[in-house]
């Protein structure tokens, strides 16, 4: 009896259809206020290519497991080249002179050579478990890239007015930097960076790439340096959201995404570039 009494006396289950009715109201108003306050979400195939990227981490590539190099006996390690005497020393004043520009000669053009031999040398670069997971593009037929740089600047243009916020924009300023694009066509050659999210093995099963973007961007930093060593100038970019219309005008398969666009010759008469400071070995440099 008491039990009855309680019940019929409690305000809160004589009125629970209002109470449960109250409770989804919130709910419904409080996702309401999280999108609202999230703003639209641009989707764009680059958000594409980062879902498929993910969806290949989790993929089951369990069925036998087979290492993707060759098990054999270690060799005995042959020390390389060297700079020496003082080759740290001398080393860094070669990259001290490293500088990106925006002006390039159409002509004299290098030799192919000379961009292989480059190239070659970034193909050095360690990579996770020895996967190798960069494709390097070298353009050099005008219409290529002239179709590159309308790819790049109708991109672009979007970037600068809409996509960027207004303080990257801002940064950018002293740089003097917009969506007009001249070297793409002005260099000799363009050298489109792409790293490999995952591989084949000899079989055709496919095999991961671990740190695929570290050990590209590695391998990027040594054909700097090897860009550097040959006297050509180049400039970094990686232009935004225009990498899977560069893949598909290139013909790349979909297991490539474009890391660096990379233009590269000799500089225009006149080339100016902005006055910066590197930070001193002190701003960088922590010892313990």
């Amino acid at each position: 009896m008491e039990v009855e009494e309680l019940i019929s006396n409690s305000k809160v289950l004589r009125n629970w259809p209002s109470f449960i009715i109250g409770l989804g109201l919130i709910w419904i108003l409080k996702n309401v206020f999280y999108k609202w306050s999230r703003g639209p979400q641009r989707y764009t195939l680059e958000n594409r290519e980062e879902e498929e990227e993910d969806l290949i981490d989790l993929e089951d590539l369990e069925d036998e497991l087979q290492p993707a190099l060759e098990e054999k006996p270690h060799v005995p390690f042959v020390p390389g080249q060297n700079l020496n005497p003082n080759g740290a020393e001398r080393f860094y004043e070669l990259m001290g002179g490293r500088r990106s520009i925006r002006s390039f000669k159409s002509h004299p053009k290098p030799d192919l050579s000379i961009i292989e031999d480059c190239i070659r040398a970034a193909g050095t670069a360690p990579s996770g478990a020895h996967t190798e997971p960069w494709t390097y593009c070298v353009i050099e037929k005008p219409e290529v890239k002239q179709s590159i740089r309308e790819i790049v600047e109708q991109e672009e243009l979007i970037n600068y007015s809409q996509r960027m916020h207004k303080q990257w924009v801002t940064d950018l300023r002293p740089l003097q930097t917009n969506h007009i694009k001249e070297y793409l066509t002005d260099a000799p050659y363009l050298i489109l960076i792409f790293k490999q999210i995952y591989g084949f093995s000899e079989d055709g099963r496919r095999k991961r790439h671990y740190y695929n973007e570290i050990s590209t961007s590695i391998s990027a930093g040594i054909l700097l340096g090897a860009l550097q060593a040959a006297g050509l100038s180049s400039l970094v970019t990686t232009p935004l959201n225009c990498g899977p219309a560069l893949r598909s005008l290139l013909n790349r398969p979909i297991n490539e995404k474009l890391l660096i666009l990379l233009p590269v010759g000799y500089p225009k008469d006149g080339c100016t570039v902005p006055d910066l400071r590197r930070k001193s070995l002190s701003e960088i440099l922590v010892t313990f």
